[in-house]
């Protein structure tokens, strides 16, 4: 699993920036992304998160993520659940520091 969560931090950005105007729960995805590495965060939901973002980012997928259109609805689907899932661990803390860094990041999503 530290593998995996190396991993998942090493390539989070990249593949959030190229994402971002495909996936509408972007944000979402980016406050679970500071819950799953917030250590106040109950292991086993890091764990269930961590394990939802290292789909996200690695290259790996039912779909792969290349083809415009589909090639992140495997991602969203697996997301959407588990984020519905954990929701309650998601705090106004995460969701704040989600929008000042997509910010920082210069992460655009269209309304």
């Amino acid at each position: 699993m530290a593998r995996k969560a190396a991993n998942v931090r090493k390539k989070f950005w990249s593949v959030v920036r190229k994402a971002a105007r495909q996936v509408p729960i972007i944000e979402d995805v980016v406050a679970a992304y500071y819950c799953a590495f917030d250590p106040e965060t109950p292991v086993k939901v890091r764990l269930t998160l961590i394990g939802a973002l290292a789909y996200f980012v690695l290259p790996l997928d039912a779909i792969p993520d290349m083809i415009f259109g589909l090639g992140f609805a495997d991602d969203i689907a697996l997301l959407t659940y588990v984020i519905k899932t954990v929701h309650s661990n998601i705090t106004d803390t995460h969701r704040l520091r989600a929008k000042q860094a997509m910010a920082e990041h210069d992460v655009h999503v269209e309304r």
